[in-house]
């Protein structure tokens, strides 16, 4: 019986508590990150980090990293973000 009466009691249908829908919030980094990686030197600095890493692990062994194709690539976006980032935060 102990059973039953907490079959009951669970089974009745509970209160449910309405959740207000929250907007999710967007990183206006990322964002602006995105659109600069689509710009011009961005691109280019990109495709020769991507050629690196192709090159690199087509290869069973090498010493050659792509740190120097990887530093190009984020000081392009970088700097590219750092012109437009300060625009948009309120």
């Amino acid at each position: 019986m102990v059973i039953e009466d907490k079959m009951l009691t669970n089974g009745e249908p509970e209160e449910e508590e309405e959740e207000e829908e929250e907007e999710e919030m967007v990183d206006p980094l990322e964002t602006i990150r995105q659109k600069c990686e689509a710009a011009e030197h961005c691109v280019h600095t990109r495709e020769r980090l991507e050629a690196c890493e192709n090159r690199v692990g087509s290869r069973s062994s090498t010493e050659e990293d792509c740190t120097e194709e990887l530093f190009d690539f984020l000081h392009a976006r970088d700097h590219c973000v750092a012109h437009k980032l300060f625009h948009s935060v309120k």
